[in-house]
């Protein structure tokens, strides 16, 4: 397989991925391109590279940016926006983690703690949904301290152990 091959399947597949990220196609193309890129790239180099519009392109570096996964970059002598996404595979699934975990788990938590809080008004329903309800919210709470402990580590080591019980 050539590289002009190669890339285009890496960033296709990882448009495709993006969905997992919860990110749309376009998006995580962007940042597949960025992260095989040895240079900073401009909006016209992603525009002209992946086929896209430069609304589509504009938005989605947005997001990018926003997620705290994109980052501007500037280019002595040039004029225009320069694009740049972290390199370092770790620090990039610790960012998306984290940002999953505050646009998606923190939400979630905040719906159960109050639907799980509701007044116990003595009927069988009323008592199973607080009791449901709390039991999900504790493991999400569980879970999220867990996933955030593992973020928080510097060292891969925690990944790798985990990993290693897992198989």
């Amino acid at each position: 397989m050539e590289y002009h091959e190669a890339k285009n399947k890496f960033i296709s597949t990882w448009g495709s991925l993006g969905s997992l990220w919860g990110i749309n196609k376009a998006m995580a193309q962007i940042q597949a391109l960025l992260f095989i890129s040895t240079e900073p790239l401009s909006m016209e180099d992603i525009m002209d590279d992946l086929k896209i519009s430069r609304g589509n392109t504009s938005m989605n570096l947005r997001q990018l940016i926003d997620w705290g996964i994109v980052t501007k970059v500037l280019v002595t002598g040039e004029r225009k926006e320069f694009f740049t996404t972290e390199k370092d595979v770790q620090e990039l699934a610790r960012i998306v983690a984290k940002e999953r975990s505050r646009r998606e788990i923190k939400p979630v938590i905040k719906v159960l703690n109050e639907v799980s809080s509701i007044k116990d008004d003595g009927k069988k329903e009323t008592k199973e949904l607080i009791k449901q309800t709390k039991a999900l919210k504790t493991l999400t709470e569980d879970l999220d301290i867990l996933m955030n402990k593992m973020i928080d580590q510097k060292q891969n080591w925690l990944t790798k152990s985990v990993f290693k019980l897992l198989k």
